[in-house]
């Protein structure tokens, strides 16, 4: 078995990979780092230095790969060192609503765009891109935080349509939007306080429902969007 992981150096994609490596010992495992190559080394395990905003070096990484059973994209961003999300439409930024695009939108589309012919060639395939449920337009009752609810929303949208059109072109492969709960890790960081315990999951948690769901999707049930504990979530 053959599984990409773009982001492994996040809190949530580097929990997936360490546990990979407990349940699918023999998997080889291809992950992506943008700044420095981390110290984590096992011999299933292979970096990849990736700039996910470039669809050059996507398309260089899916050449690399020819043959992959899963892809998981779990890059993410929700603030910046300069910006937080908006409490009001008053704080709306121009530049910090493109850069939610850039990095919670687009790669998802150009992984998708790059790797849809690796992974064609496994029998059963999964494409996964972590999404958040304040995604869902249904379930917005309290507004704010417009950049990053409109990114993931489009995300959302993308693996929507990305699913459709895979139906017929990649019939074995199942389409998923994960929701993963609030995980403690940097991005969450500066709203854990607001989280109650029980609601604030670790990495590792996060990671193992993730697997968990994988391990029982089936190509039938493409194209949902799925939370953390298995619900199906409103788009």
């Amino acid at each position: 078995m053959n599984i990409l992981i773009i982001g492994g150096t996040g809190g949530i994609g580097l929990a997936i990979i360490q546990q990979l490596l407990i349940i699918k010992p023999h998997a080889n495992i291809h992950a992506t780092f943008f700044r420095h190559q981390p110290q984590y080394q096992h011999s299933q395990l292979h970096w990849h230095h990736l700039d996910i905003s470039l669809e050059n070096q996507i398309a260089a990484l899916a050449k690399q790969l020819p043959q992959l059973d899963v892809v998981i994209n779990a890059v993410g961003m929700l603030h910046t060192a300069k910006h937080q999300p908006e409490k009001s439409i008053q704080q709306f930024d121009v530049a910090f609503f493109q850069t939610n695009i850039q990095i919670n939108t687009l790669p998802s589309l150009l992984i998708a765009k790059h790797f849809m012919t690796p992974l064609k060639t496994s029998p059963r395939s999964y494409f996964i891109t972590i999404s958040a449920k304040v995604g869902s337009i249904e379930d917005n009752k309290l507004g704010g935080w417009i950049s990053y609810r409109s990114s993931k929303a489009a995300l959302n949208m993308a693996i929507k349509t990305i699913s459709i059109e895979w139906q017929t072109k990649l019939p074995h492969c199942c389409v998923i939007a994960f929701h993963p709960g609030t995980t403690a890790s940097a991005l969450s960081e500066p709203f854990q306080r607001n989280v109650a315990p029980h609601k604030l999951f670790t990495p590792t948690y996060t990671a193992q429902c993730l697997l968990h769901l994988l391990a029982i999707l089936t190509p039938q049930e493409t194209g949902q969007f799925l939370s953390y504990n298995g619900n199906i979530l409103p788009w």
